[in-house]
């Protein structure tokens, strides 16, 4: 690839196939994917479990952790009854960003969710994608990739982009449907991946040619 390093950070709707296309696109442009997985230092780091990384991501960070840091930062014997409080979910984005950063620091790569879209907002070498669909081709999707009917394809749909959009706006406080945070916004309805995947690494290049 190019000389000059890049990181394209790609958000999805749930169903819309934005994961396999990160994954081709990274296949095309010789470049690795992170996504969910990068999550795996951070449970290492802390000793905690998939189940508790989760639901400690599912948690806004309340005042008290913010007491205890600030309080801590004075170094004093008082301050050693708060070395236990528990780790809260933006101390885990906090680690995830840095992670982020760093790997993007060292070469070109893919992130897909994580907030990328926010983390690297000012990054002059970053392109933020955000990839949809409609409806009716995302329930179709998560039908044959989860193996439910069309109830239950909705079911996951509505839910995964509930919580997505929580924590964007707990976190980047900002919708992550606001196509201001995006470099370009792709309708994959009708397409199929491979098709779009090809269309973004064209694109890419020509931003970051060789």
């Amino acid at each position: 690839m190019a000389d000059q390093k890049f990181v394209i950070t790609i958000n999805r709707e749930a169903g819309s196939g934005g994961k396999e296309i990160a994954e081709k696109l990274g296949e095309l442009l010789g470049v690795k994917v992170y996504g969910k997985e990068i999550l795996a230092s951070i449970r290492e780091k802390y000793n905690l479990s998939e189940e508790e990384l989760e639901k400690v991501k599912a948690t806004k960070q309340g005042w008290w952790a913010d007491f205890c840091r600030f309080y801590k930062q004075f170094g004093t014997t008082a301050a050693i009854a708060f070395e236990s409080f528990e780790v809260d979910s933006r101390q885990i984005y906090y680690e995830e960003a840095k992670i982020l950063k760093e790997l993007a620091a060292q070469e070109s790569c893919i992130i897909v969710g994580r907030t990328g879209f926010h983390i690297f907002k000012d990054d002059p070498n970053a392109m933020r994608l955000l990839i949809i669909a409609n409806p009716e081709c995302r329930v179709k999707r998560l039908m044959e990739k989860q193996g439910v009917d069309e109830k239950g394809a909705r079911e996951i749909m509505e839910r995964t982009d509930k919580a997505r959009e929580n924590y964007t706006k707990a976190f980047a406080e900002t919708s992550r449907y606001d196509a201001r945070n995006y470099d370009i916004v792709i309708n994959v309805s009708g397409f199929t991946t491979d098709q779009v995947a090809q269309f973004l690494a064209e694109n890419v290049l020509k931003k970051y040619p060789q």
